[in-house]
């Protein structure tokens, strides 16, 4: 609901998923990252944020492996809240969206994960 130091989804290790049901079956178009700042983290740094993400979409929860859409890094130097484009497009629109977090930038515990939007164009 807010972006306040730890209001996050946190997982265990720098590795982890998230399959999200959209609204409505879409044209994925971009994606969007956002983190806490460096200078609202109480540590001075957010190691805790993912690094290499690639993002899938998928044509219903139980397939293992979907399309790729995307492979990208968030720049933990960058601005807190970072655009991906879609790399592979998809002639097929995606109602399940897979987020695969693959690395993160140092934190040996968890990944904490703040907001993750998937932008796109409704299919008819």
């Amino acid at each position: 609901p807010d972006m306040y130091p730890g209001n996050c989804w946190a997982f265990k290790g720098s590795q982890g998923y998230l399959v999200i049901r959209l609204s409505m079956k879409i044209y994925p178009t971009a994606f969007t990252v956002e983190h806490v700042p460096k200078a609202l983290s109480p540590a001075g740094n957010i190691t805790s944020a993912p690094r290499d993400f690639a993002v899938y979409g998928l044509d219903d929860e139980y397939q293992e492996e979907g399309k790729l859409l995307g492979q990208y890094v968030y720049d933990q130097d960058g601005e807190p809240l970072q655009m991906f484009p879609v790399m592979e497009r998809s002639e097929t629109a995606f109602q399940i969206v897979e987020l695969r977090i693959l690395s993160n930038w140092g934190h040996a515990v968890y990944t904490c994960l703040y907001r993750f939007r998937v932008h796109g164009e409704p299919a008819e």
